[in-house]
């Protein structure tokens, strides 16, 4: 079957029930039960292309959304593009003629410890980036978890809003999001309101973020956002212990069974640096290219990287050694698609 309606195929499912873990083929996925069915209906279906004005993008193969922080604090990159909004619109406009789909520009930051940017402020950073890029036909999304800031974004031209609280920061949030029609990155921490870093362990991570994530999905479309144009993110390196952030990248391809695209944000992380002797954000690029791999294989539709020309050609080798193992001694092609 395909995974996602995408190029993965896959042929049986690791079930998890009551604790126990069980390999089961595809073609017996009827003795799952209701639950079953519609998990396996989820998984096996096609997302609906990503609709942005007039533009379409597919979700065939994962879509590269380059990081753009306007801020002077990021764990990654702060101050690089700060107070410059010409000079960061032209990081952006770089990143798109390196392939990404979609610019993520973002005002605040969410390292741990990060002071919270004020309203006023974090419009000043944002606004004039935003508009710069659309103007140049850039798809942009606004990176905020306030209310304010994503109305004033989608005013200038944002289509996309990117929440690390899931809406659930700002009680306004899903009023903006619901009003605009506008996609939204439901991302997942242990705490919103305390902030993406708050909250305690796990019993079980990846089914208690499923779980989470698939009533926060429920409760935004109850307040009005059509499900198509919702995308999940498992939030790794948020609230969670290196533990928990791997035995995540192991498991994304079961949030598929949430019918929704998945984000990964796992660029840069910190999860890197713990696996390479403590090595500093800016050499942890082969761990960041490992990890976004690490996420095509499990199907996931959009990759949110820093390096976006060095993931963007770590995918074309990927793609072209996937598509060619697939020729058989049949003949067979598998289909190409173009985005």
């Amino acid at each position: 079957m395909r995974l996602a309606g995408g190029i993965q195929w896959f042929s049986a499912y690791e079930v998890i029930e009551t604790g126990s873990r069980r390999t089961l083929p595809v073609a017996d996925v009827a003795t799952l039960g209701e639950r079953g069915a519609a998990l396996h209906a989820m998984i096996v279906g096609r997302r609906a292309p990503l609709r942005l004005g007039e533009q379409a993008s597919l979700f065939d193969e994962p879509l590269i959304a380059g990081i753009l922080n306007v801020t002077p604090d990021s764990f990654s990159d702060g101050g690089a593009c700060g107070d410059d909004p010409a000079g960061a619109a032209k990081v952006g406009v770089a990143m798109v003629a390196a392939g990404a789909a979609i610019i993520d520009v973002g005002g605040e930051s969410t390292r741990p410890g990060a002071p919270v940017v004020s309203e006023r402020e974090e419009l000043k950073r944002v606004v004039p980036v935003i508009e710069r890029l659309v103007v140049v036909g850039a798809i942009v999304s606004i990176d905020t978890r306030k209310a304010a800031v994503m109305a004033a974004a989608l005013a200038a031209g944002a289509h996309i809003v990117n929440d690390v609280s899931a809406l659930l920061w700002d009680d306004r949030a899903l009023e903006v999001v619901a009003k605009a029609g506008c996609p939204v990155v439901l991302m997942h921490s242990p705490d919103p309101k305390a902030g993406p870093h708050g909250g305690g362990g796990y019993r079980d991570v990846l089914v208690e973020v499923l779980d989470w994530l698939e009533a926060r999905i429920d409760a935004v479309v109850a307040g009005g956002v059509d499900r198509a144009r919702i995308i999940v993110d498992p939030g790794i390196g948020f609230g969670k212990s290196l533990a928990d952030n791997l035995a995540l990248m192991n498991g994304l391809a079961a949030f598929h069974g949430l019918g929704c695209p998945i984000m990964l944000g796992a660029s840069r992380k910190r999860m890197i640096g713990a696996l390479s002797n403590d090595a500093p954000v800016g050499e942890r690029l082969a761990g960041s290219i490992a990890l976004a791999l690490k996420g095509a294989e499990a199907g996931v539709q959009l990759l949110r990287v820093h390096d976006v020309a060095e993931t963007v050609q770590a995918l074309r080798v990927w793609r072209a050694l996937r598509d060619r193992a697939m020729v058989g001694a049949d003949g067979f092609e598998p289909p190409t698609y173009s985005v």
